[in-house]
């Protein structure tokens, strides 16, 4: 969600630190703002809305220094405005912070008794009060920081600059991200790695309870009991140039567009196509001893885990639970020891799954991450790792992080079956023929889009739209409805089909756009039963199938998507493609805010 940028150089900051802030656009945001030491002074600047305005801003009153720290803010505590916007400053201290300070009020409270002055109504400003406090009492920085901490509960990642004290800033974790980059005479704090990508390649993250004292030069972290550790230094793969749009209007656009090419990459770090076999990388469980598998994420990942689930007790026949990440622990599951946890994020921070992921293993869970960002808390903590190689995601909306989630979770569908003895060589050699045959069937999807845009219009002038489909068509149907709702804030819903006449058939009346997923497979006829009793009430169905399911029913229907056909298996891939487009053409035409879309964060850190 928020954003964290800071430098301690030998360069003016303010450029670079908006530059920084650009990068983190993508985690979604409602105001931003820059601090930096002008001759010993904190100074800052913060604008209410999109980076934008504070770079108009800094047009107007520049900033020197080359020490500084940024800030975009996702509003949890107070409104979002600039008296609200990060960085919290006194003539002393200055911090920007994401997470939630969860006994702010009663710091709050104390501090103020204590003669502090508060100007904004956020958890945040406690924080910089705390610490100034501590200053006015003789602490040094580090002291005053570190007694500081000692009093914080909740999550946060903070980055602090001192008045007087340009040579050093001081960076702190407890459940939000937080990375430190290694320049060459300067040195860099990012929420990511992605916002450092322009400054430097060599990255360590912080662990949870770490504070670090940064200079130009280095980087000194305690443990949460104050002892000195080293944090490892890695070399990352991202490039300062993964955040361009080519030749697309928006993110979203390209990053549905780069689907073909990310799923087929992810495909090849476990599919032999020559030996149609499924190779997974290193397990240090054996898969074989499973008997039970739960699968833990949020949202768009969430709609992946349920595809999942009909993928792996269909191939591998073990039963397969599915739980939301903020409800998991709420409900204390019985867990028996040694079963699977599959944990999937793209970010690999967001705070409900990472949270479910150590109930899990204080449980004896063997725990597996499926995430993006191989770096990330979730992907060191887990056990193993399967990552999918979607690149940098920078479009709130999921896309191909959605479309590589599912390709990792049928290859380890794949192999879980041929583990247990429940998929034999024959079928895994069909299953692995018609995923390699994927990216070449999405490029199809993506080379001919006028059928989308041509309902996209209709679409966009209604109030509510639903969504039918049956067995893994119903996850893509969630996923097609919360694409809508997310980018053109068209109020949508989702039903398996077979629901229809259980209550949501009341919904229906030729004002109500229904959008069916329906491949040729098994189910067809069902759906089509459904598509019936829909025209029979005067609703206006858009029919997704392939060729032949289409032939069947395109005089009953209002409009039609035609899909190539492929195995029953990997439809879900395939459908999961014009939802996407459906709902990227209807904001369109709405006008709306599509890359970044009103209220929403990409990386949710806190519950």
């Amino acid at each position: 969600m928020c954003g964290i940028v800071g430098i301690v150089g030998r360069q003016d900051a303010a450029p670079l630190l908006v530059e920084g802030l650009r990068r983190l656009e993508y985690r979604g945001y409602d105001s931003a703002g820059i601090a930096t030491l002008v001759e010993g002074r904190i100074e800052r600047r913060r604008a209410e809305g999109k980076l934008v305005n504070l770079e108009n801003l800094l047009k107007v009153q520049p900033l020197g220094g080359s020490t500084g720290i940024g800030h975009t803010r996702w509003a949890t505590h107070g409104v979002p405005t600039e008296r609200n916007a990060h960085p919290h400053a006194t003539a002393r201290v200055a911090v920007v912070h994401n997470g939630i300070i969860e006994n702010f009020q009663e710091l709050k409270a104390e501090l103020t008794a204590a003669g502090q002055v508060f100007e904004s109504d956020t958890d945040t400003e406690a924080v910089a009060q705390l610490i100034d406090y501590l200053l006015i009492q003789g602490f040094d920085p580090v002291e005053a920081t570190d007694r500081a901490l000692a009093r914080l509960q909740g999550a946060f990642a903070l980055g602090i600059i001192f008045a007087g004290r340009p040579e050093m800033m001081i960076a702190a974790r407890q459940g939000s991200p937080l990375a430190i980059g290694y320049g060459d005479g300067e040195m860099y704090l990012g929420s990511d790695a992605l916002a450092l990508a322009p400054l430097t390649r060599r990255i360590s993250y912080l662990d949870d309870g770490d504070r670090a004292v940064i200079t130009a030069t280095s980087a000194s972290v305690c443990d949460r009991d104050g002892h000195p550790v080293e944090r490892e230094v890695r070399q990352t793969n991202l490039s300062g140039a993964l955040i361009g749009k080519g030749q697309h209007r928006h993110f979203m656009l390209k990053e549905i567009f780069e689907q073909p090419e990310v799923i087929g990459g992810t495909l090849k770090t476990m599919l032999n196509p020559a030996e149609r076999t499924i190779t997974l990388p290193y397990l240090p469980f054996d898969l074989a001893g499973i008997g039970r598998v739960r699968i833990i994420a949020c949202g768009t990942s969430y709609y992946a885990a349920m595809v999942a689930k009909y993928w792996i007790e269909q191939l591998a026949r073990v039963p397969v639970e599915v739980d939301i990440a903020s409800e998991f622990r709420y409900r204390s599951p019985p867990l028996e020891q040694g079963g699977l946890a599959i944990f999937i994020s793209q970010s690999g921070e967001t705070a409900d799954t990472l949270a479910a992921l150590r109930h899990c293993r204080a449980n004896g869970q063997h725990c597996l991450a499926l995430v993006n960002v191989p770096e990330s808390t979730i992907a060191r903590e887990a056990d193993g790792v399967l990552e999918t190689l979607a690149g940098p995601e920078i479009g709130v909306a999921s896309t191909k992080a959605f479309t590589t989630q599912l390709t990792v979770l049928a290859c380890l569908a794949v192999a879980l079956g041929r583990a247990r003895g429940a998929l034999d060589r024959a079928a895994e050699a069909e299953v692995c023929r018609a995923l390699a045959e994927v990216p070449s069937r999405v490029a199809d999807v993506l080379r001919d889009d006028s059928a989308i845009r041509a309902i996209a219009p209709s679409i966009a002038e209604a109030r509510d739209v639903l969504y039918l489909g049956r067995g893994t068509g119903y996850p893509i149907a969630l996923e097609g409805a919360l694409k809508l709702k997310e980018v053109s804030y068209i109020h949508a819903e989702a039903y398996a089909a077979g629901e229809l006449k259980h209550g949501p058939i009341a919904l229906i009346d030729d004002s109500v756009p229904v959008i069916v997923i329906c491949p040729s497979d098994h189910l067809y006829d069902k759906t089509a039963s459904n598509v019936q009793e829909v025209v029979a009430r005067g609703g206006r169905v858009i029919f997704l199938s392939d060729r032949h399911g289409i032939a069947r029913l395109s005089a009953k229907v209002a409009a039609t998507i035609e899909l190539p056909e492929v195995a029953s298996f990997v439809a879900p891939l395939l459908y999961a493609i014009p939802v996407q487009m459906l709902a990227y053409h209807v904001a369109v035409a709405k006008g709306t805010d599509v890359d970044q879309p009103r209220n929403l964060a990409k990386s949710v850190t806190v519950e």
